[in-house]
């Protein structure tokens, strides 16, 4: 029929096409709901909730040392214990960990310096800086001078249960503590404030700290206190591979092998020395491998589950460790213990990403 407004499909293909694009959309319906019939018709699995780092083996004996019996204190509240906490007692906390740190070494830290020096496979150059750092140990522990001159960021991370109770801010006690330490001994202020993009001050505190509080379960509030200094922070690397990476423990250690002796002898070792494969994230992934260099998640499992929580590998730490003393980079100088030990942190991971982060804490543990 003539109108102003007519047309012939055949000489307009596009339009055409567009006049059956209901029916496709009825057919692509129709696909759907079958498909979500046949997909509700499987059993999903039930909700579970797992802990990712959860660390049930509990082999690990952490010394610890009482400071104080003030500023804390209990009371019952609707049949349940709450811990209240001073503001006070949490600066005392901060700046006797913090003053701990720049000073002393963990007793297993010390063990392991001495064992070099017992080593017939150490080289004379393992020893000599093991021979060193103990001295300068000695030195320190009269918490005079710090073990390093580089008394590093101070990082506090907390765990607060439900039922512990504090007045003000946490951060803010937290930071003062800190600040009495860097401010009343002989550590050096390494922060840097900035005035533009391109001007900086120091801030003659060391302030401020990175601290970061967790709501947790229960009536204690649990700490871990880190100086970061300029040469290990530096010496962490993230990498975003693929699978391809953990195809094969061959493929994996021809990845992580080059990348490891690329850190070198400029942030300080023997090291400890972490890695971690895999993170929801890639902050997860490079959290995970600065609290592993600390030996924080010693006690996790040692295999993995379905639930997709994290695990240690113990098999790829001893590749990695045997790979370290293999390079022949040593501690500093050449030889044997360019790291005390390894951990190898696995994670689960979104099937298109494959985070991979290494770092290390250095030889002022």
């Amino acid at each position: 029929r003539s109108s102003p407004f007519s047309f012939r499909p055949p000489e307009y293909p596009v339009l055409h096409q567009m006049l059956r694009v209901p029916a496709l959309f009825k057919t692509l319906a129709r696909r759907t709901a079958t498909a979500r019939t046949s997909f509700s018709s499987k059993a999903l699995p039930a909700f579970n909730y797992a802990d990712l780092f959860a660390q049930p083996r509990n082999t690990v004996e952490t010394p610890y040392r009482k400071l104080t019996g003030d500023y804390v204190s209990t009371s019952e509240i609707k049949g349940r214990k709450v811990l209240h906490v001073e503001a006070e007692g949490l600066t005392l906390l901060a700046q006797k960990a913090m003053e701990d740190i720049a000073h002393l070494l963990r007793p297993g830290h010390l063990q392991q310096l001495s064992n070099i020096l017992k080593d017939p496979e150490a080289t004379e150059n393992d020893r000599f800086v093991a021979l060193q750092l103990l001295k300068n140990a000695n030195i320190a522990s009269a918490k005079i001078l710090p073990g390093c001159q580089d008394t590093g960021t101070a990082i506090v991370m907390g765990k607060k249960g439900q039922y512990v109770w504090t007045e003000g801010s946490d951060e803010e006690a937290l930071s003062r503590g800190v600040y009495n330490t860097y401010t009343g001994t002989n550590l050096r202020y390494s922060q840097v404030a900035p005035l533009d993009m391109y001007k900086e001050t120091n801030t003659a505190t060391n302030l401020p700290a990175q601290i970061d509080i967790f709501a947790t379960e229960g009536d204690q509030y649990k700490f871990l206190f880190m100086a970061k200094g300029g040469g290990s922070a530096n010496k962490t690397f993230l990498f975003q591979q693929t699978k391809a990476v953990l195809n094969s423990p061959e493929a994996l250690m021809g990845f992580l092998g080059p990348k490891i002796d690329s850190i070198g002898t400029s942030a300080c070792p023997p090291y400890h020395l972490a890695v971690c494969i895999g993170g929801l994230s890639a902050e997860m992934n490079l959290k995970t491998v600065k609290l592993a260099s600390a030996r924080y998640l010693d006690d996790l499992p040692t295999e993995g589950t379905p639930d997709a929580t994290a695990f240690r590998c113990l098999d790829t730490e001893k590749r990695i460790l045997e790979h370290c003393q293999q390079s022949g980079i040593g501690a500093q100088f050449g030889g044997k213990y360019f790291a005390h030990d390894v951990r190898v942190i696995r994670l689960p991971r979104h099937g298109a990403s494959c985070p991979i982060g290494v770092g290390v804490s250095c030889s002022a543990d």
